[in-house]
């Protein structure tokens, strides 16, 4: 078999590196374009050119990989099979007509099908999560399913934490697969579409924390946003104070539902059933640092009404 790979972000990164370590090393990588990042706005290629330039791979670097351009590179490469992993371009007929794809899913399909799906899973309280191996079909992550497996989300995992663990185990398996499809005997199930739900992308109301929530529904979604979109609060003059640790208080006796104090080298915020103690924090245009520091240095700040 030649494999083309096509992915993105540091997920998909980390999943290369897994592949390019066995006996499927893909032939092509095919990534999006440079784009400008961070406060300088410098070009910077996605993770996932930047690990296969360090590995050696051929780069094919698209806005479009259903393009003539594109599909001329997968030829030129000699591809016959190609695996699919957070590379978030739509894939049309045309391609799917000439390469048999697969994709690692980091959920447990048919739940979480979409854009965002370790993060839906941490901010809904999932006990569980995984990976699945499914065959690239027309429909959004509605393939069917080869290979899934299981892993628990711990009490006090965040994305950061989690993704990696994910992302090590989807490279396990893409090499099961492939281990499997290359003596013929990869099979994959039909999802039942009436157990699907939905990751739909993170939006900046998804990021806000609202008092008027659950504290330990705040707390999911620190942890699922933290470290790579964040979670806010909404002050006075409309700045973000950025939320990196938080997690719902032990201490008796926080404010009403949407006050704000410091206490005790941390930050309460009063939520619907109790509160959430705020550890550390990042001001808007700073690093993040720990609420005791921010405290020394900043007057408390006000949420906005």
């Amino acid at each position: 078999m030649q494999l083309a790979y096509l992915g993105t972000s540091d997920f998909a990164a980390r999943v290369l590196r897994r592949l390019a370590a066995s006996p499927h090393r893909p032939a092509l990588v095919i990534t999006p374009p440079d784009r400008k990042q961070g406060r300088g706005r410098r070009l910077s290629p996605p993770p996932v050119a930047s690990v296969a330039e360090a590995l050696g791979i051929p780069v094919h670097q698209t806005q479009d990989v259903n393009e003539p351009e594109s599909l001329a590179a997968i030829e030129s490469a000699g591809a016959d099979i190609g695996l699919v992993c957070a590379f978030g371009q739509i894939i049309r007929a045309g391609l799917l007509a000439r390469l048999e794809l697969w994709n690692v899913h980091p959920s447990l399909l048919p739940r979480w099908r979409g854009a965002a799906p370790i993060e839906r899973a941490i901010l809904a309280g999932d006990d569980e999560t995984g990976v699945a191996i499914m065959r690239v079909t027309e429909g959004l992550d509605s393939g069917p399913v080869a290979l899934l497996e299981r892993t628990p989300i711990e009490a006090r995992e965040n994305f950061g934490a989690l993704a990696p663990r994910l992302a090590d185990l989807g490279g396990e398996l893409a090499v099961r697969a492939f281990e499997l499809r290359s003596r013929g005997s990869l099979d994959a199930t039909p999802q039942d579409d009436g157990r699907a739900t939905y990751a739909e992308k993170i939006e900046p109301a998804d990021r806000r924390l609202d008092p008027a929530k659950r504290a330990v529904d705040l707390d999911r979604i620190v942890r699922g946003l933290t470290p790579h979109v964040g979670a806010f609060l909404e002050l006075e003059g409309g700045d973000r104070l950025g939320v990196i640790a938080a997690e719902p208080a032990i201490e008796a006796g926080g404010p009403d539902a949407g006050g704000l104090r410091g206490e005790n080298g941390a930050f309460l915020l009063g939520t619907a059933d109790g509160a959430l103690r705020i550890d550390v924090v990042k001001p808007p245009g700073k690093r993040e640092m720990a609420a005791a520091d921010y405290l020394r240095g900043h007057p408390e700040p006000r949420l906005a009404p």
